[in-house]
């Protein structure tokens, strides 16, 4: 996710009065558009409308086999994911190139497209689990650290250096990808390494384009030469 918050950064901007232009203030410039709120209120009601049909389905597979905790608690990580977004505060910039919004589009509702049914046990259904729930912990140690500022775009929304961001620079994406191998290891076939596979190219390309956005802001330049890594700490 976009390690930005709208406190700490400072856009430029002017109106025209008169024939002259004068400089906004800073809580004026940080105002989104009309087109933010039409945007959020769409994806925001979309993201409900979902994030419903997959856990009805998904529930209704578990209900079948409740021995398969891994399958819960992938309902559980989704809603614990897209359900702050709903109530996240509207962003002063985003990245609305098509490709950033292919890509967190596709990075972000990959689960609907993840095979439900039972799958070839790589691992005992505890280990998975235990996976799952370490990533669901790492995302909420991080989401505790970016406060409100959380969202699907990339998008603009102050630097933010505390908690889980003094370790990595997207410490989300270690979250989602402890939980997305839990569940895989414990469910794993062809459908679901396809998966899979598409989303952590997708988030690779997501993490490109929002550090290209980010880095707009030298405070942002200062905390890479802080952070050294991305989301697995000595790798990538």
């Amino acid at each position: 996710m976009s390690t930005f918050t709208d406190e700490s950064v400072s856009l430029t901007a002017s109106v025209e009065s008169g024939g002259d232009a004068l400089p906004l203030t800073p809580a004026e410039a940080a105002m989104p558009t009309l087109r933010d709120f039409t945007v959020e209120l769409a994806a925001r009601l979309g993201t409900a409308l979902l994030l419903g049909l997959f856990a009805y389905l998904a529930i209704k597979n578990w209900r079948a086999d409740p021995t398969r905790i891994t399958l819960l608690l992938l309902v559980v990580a989704e809603f614990f994911t897209l359900g702050l977004s709903l109530v996240v505060r509207v962003p002063q910039r985003r990245d609305w190139n098509p490709v950033a919004f292919l890509c967190a589009l596709g990075a972000t509702y990959y689960f609907l497209a993840v095979h439900l049914g039972p799958g070839l046990r790589l691992v005992p259904e505890a280990v998975g689990a235990s996976l799952q729930i370490a990533g669901i912990g790492w995302q909420l140690f991080a989401k505790v650290s970016l406060r409100r500022s959380f969202g699907i775009l990339p998008a603009n929304r102050g630097v933010v250096s505390r908690g889980a961001y003094r370790f990595v620079r997207h410490p989300m994406y270690l979250g989602y990808f402890l939980m997305d191998m839990g569940f895989l290891l414990a469910n794993f076939g062809l459908q679901n390494v396809l998966v899979y596979a598409g989303q952590f190219a997708l988030q690779v390309v997501r993490i490109g384009r929002e550090e290209k956005l980010l880095s707009e802001d030298e405070r942002y330049r200062a905390y890479q030469g802080k952070v050294r890594y991305r989301v697995i700490p000595g790798l990538y």
